[in-house]
């Protein structure tokens, strides 16, 4: 993509109302004005909150919002080039449940109240291989989380990296967190046990359904290389703080 072009972007998401991209100083602060009023202000509908997690293009954000009106969904991201995609279509669309949001994840706990958020999505994140506080589904990261998700609120990984995946079971099972659904291949023998999970209970067989016909960008090239595609959800609840898993990272480094 060439520097013309990013440009011409970052001033087209200027003006998606869909998009809100937070000053520095609203996040150091804690101090944006839709932090707790993302519905009231923002989507103007009190319905539940979802937030997906380094969305990228933003596609899984809105097929999300098209396939469940009565939710509301925002994309975050920090690369306004890539958000563009996504916040292009929410606003030639009017898609009254579809935001973005461009901050770093780092500071996503300054951006939502408490108990304001349902559920997470972390789709075909970076494994952070070696560097566990960066990575999504760190005790860092849970910690953040549980300071604005609901009581029971889950996160959902779908991720072709098995380190990833199997990192994140081990932080789950070491914290005594909930496991409702785990899969290390969706699209093979997996399958039919999602449906059979603890997920379809608390998310409908919907969602289950959205594992399957909601793919990204990276997805789409990950299949066509064959390789298989996992998915783990969890909830959060946890007294105390989170700890390190004990799990030995060469099995599934690669």
């Amino acid at each position: 993509m060439s520097g013309k072009d990013k440009l011409r972007k970052f001033r087209e998401n200027e003006t998606f109302s869909c998009l809100v991209q937070p000053a520095t100083s609203e996040v150091l602060n804690s101090s944006h004005p839709l932090k707790g009023r993302w519905n009231t202000d923002f989507f103007c509908k009190d319905q539940p909150i979802v937030v997906e997690l380094g969305c990228g293009k933003g596609e899984y954000t809105v097929d999300l919002g098209l396939r469940n009106p009565g939710m509301n969904y925002i994309g975050v991201d920090i690369k306004g080039a890539r958000l563009w995609k996504g916040a292009k279509f929410a606003h030639e669309n009017a898609l009254p449940n579809v935001g973005f949001l461009r901050t770093r994840i780092e500071f996503i706990e300054s951006l939502f109240a408490p108990e304001e958020v349902s559920e997470i999505w972390i789709t075909f994140a970076d494994p952070q291989i070696g560097r566990e506080k960066k990575r999504l589904t760190s005790p860092l990261f849970l910690s953040r989380y549980r300071n604005f998700l609901k009581p029971g609120g889950i996160v959902h990984l779908k991720t072709d990296s098995r380190y990833l995946y199997e990192y994140s079971r081990a932080v789950a099972e070491q914290n005594g967190l909930r496991i409702l659904a785990a899969s290390t291949d969706i699209y093979g023998e997996g399958r039919e046990s999602l449906y059979e999970s603890g997920i379809t209970s608390v998310c409908g067989q919907d969602a289950v359904d959205a594992l399957f016909q909601v793919q990204t960008f990276y997805e789409k090239q990950y299949l066509a290389q064959g390789l298989p595609i996992t998915y783990l959800a969890f909830t959060i609840d946890h007294d105390g703080p989170y700890v390190s898993p004990d799990w030995d990272p060469d099995l599934w480094e690669r």
